[in-house]
């Protein structure tokens, strides 16, 4: 059957320009949409571009698009994000696309989970194990097989014998959520004077929206973490998503803490320890809205957000957010851009921010707060340089007298 339409689709392979194929009669495809192409003797997941069709291409040798992915569409912003980093880094855009598309698993909708509900007269041999199945049922909810067993203290075996006797029956429940949207009145904060004036600049970027980049500049201790999630309450309260970008994973733990603490649920998780299902899982919540708030290392940049409305580089003066692996780009810099073509404000927190940031706030092109005073109050600790050759270390230690001693009297303090 001839093609009724031509269109371009990007390819998450090692070529810079786009592939034309045909759209088979009763298949509509746009700009943004996935589908699955055929390339030489295999299909490859693709997207359609914005770039015009290969005129010069008759229909005749036209291959058809074989589907159209059930996924929501990349949108156009995302998609002219990946169009400059391939010019910006001379970078093939395919080789771009391929970060954004890394999530195979989460391009279809996820399966639903099958339970299991009361549906029928209790069974005629009843047992002390069937009747705890039968009371953690009788309000009428549907549970997974496994969480059932484990509610009763049962085996799996005794809820599939009630199912084959007709008592229990088999329903689809939903998938749990990755991750519960976050409370923005959870804990809300008591913050001092200067903190206050940094969260009410911070808030009222995130209302006025547009493109934005705030420089966070506060010594160690001073609040930073509990001054931008106050912006991170209001993207959220505006029905925005938030994306924090960290440096290592190593802090994704302590970070988790804090955020649950302060929104009483931890947000959805994005770097290389996560499994596989579960980045799948991310991806899909994401692009269709349902997760919220996402925490990750430098590649949660290219997460499909439906909605993105903030993102916050924490620790920005970090080396780390730079890639020196097939696409070679500075996380920090990227979500800048990514900022400026989706029109959001960016918060860019660190005690010793980068040159770049630094002179870019000193020029005027970023907003620049300080905090210098130190979170609850709390003091700074003491500096003081020891003479090495005054007060050597003993025989067979490297440590001096004078520390030792500091060390001991700390740690007494502490106890």
């Amino acid at each position: 059957m001839p093609a009724a339409q031509t269109v371009s689709v990007l390819l998450p392979v090692a070529v810079a320009g786009t592939y034309s194929y045909g759209v088979p009669a009763g298949l509509t495809v746009a700009p943004g949409d996935i589908v699955a192409v055929p390339l030489g003797t295999r299909d490859v997941i693709g997207v359609v571009w914005d770039d015009p069709p290969d005129a010069e291409i008759g229909h005749n040798r036209l291959r058809p698009i074989v589907e159209k992915l059930d996924a929501p569409p990349l949108l156009k912003d995302l998609r002219a994000f990946v169009d400059w980093i391939a010019d910006y880094t001379l970078t093939t855009r395919g080789m771009v696309l391929r970060m954004v598309l890394r999530a195979r698993g989460g391009l279809e909708p996820e399966p639903p989970i099958v339970g299991v509900r009361l549906a029928g007269p209790p069974p005629e041999r009843m047992t002390a194990a069937r009747q705890r199945v039968l009371n953690v049922l009788e309000d009428g909810g549907a549970w997974s097989k496994s969480g059932l067993a484990a509610a009763a203290s049962v085996s799996t075996g005794v809820v599939a014998g009630l199912v084959e006797a007709g008592t229990l029956a088999a329903v689809a429940m939903p998938a749990r959520p990755v991750a519960q949207p976050p409370d923005t009145r959870h804990a809300v904060p008591v913050l001092n004077t200067e903190q206050q004036a940094a969260a009410d600049a911070l808030r009222k970027a995130v209302a006025e929206g547009g493109f934005s980049v705030t420089l966070l500049d506060g010594i160690t201790g001073s609040g930073k973490t509990e001054v931008y999630f106050e912006a991170v309450a209001a993207a959220l309260d505006a029905g925005r998503q938030v994306l924090i970008l960290i440096p290592e994973i190593a802090l994704t733990g302590a970070f988790l803490e804090r955020f649950a603490a302060r929104f009483g649920t931890a947000p959805a998780e994005w770097h290389s320890e996560v499994a596989p299902r579960l980045r799948d899982r991310v991806w899909r919540g994401v692009a269709t809205g349902t997760i919220r708030a996402v925490i990750g290392a430098r590649s949660a940049l290219f997460l499909p957000f439906r909605e993105l409305g903030l993102v916050v580089v924490d620790e920005e003066h970090d080396l780390a957010y730079k890639q020196e692996d097939r696409v070679f780009y500075n996380a920090r810099d990227m979500a800048v851009v990514r900022g400026h073509l989706a029109g959001f404000p960016l918060v860019l927190s660190s005690a010793t921010p980068s040159i770049e940031s630094r002179v870019n706030a000193d020029s005027g092109r970023y907003r620049r707060i300080v905090l210098s005073d130190r979170y609850a109050e709390a003091k700074l600790p003491e500096i003081a340089s020891i003479d090495m050759r005054a007060n050597p270390p003993e025989r067979g230690r490297f440590l001096s007298p004078p520390l030792v001693t500091a060390v001991a009297e700390t740690l007494e303090q502490k106890q």
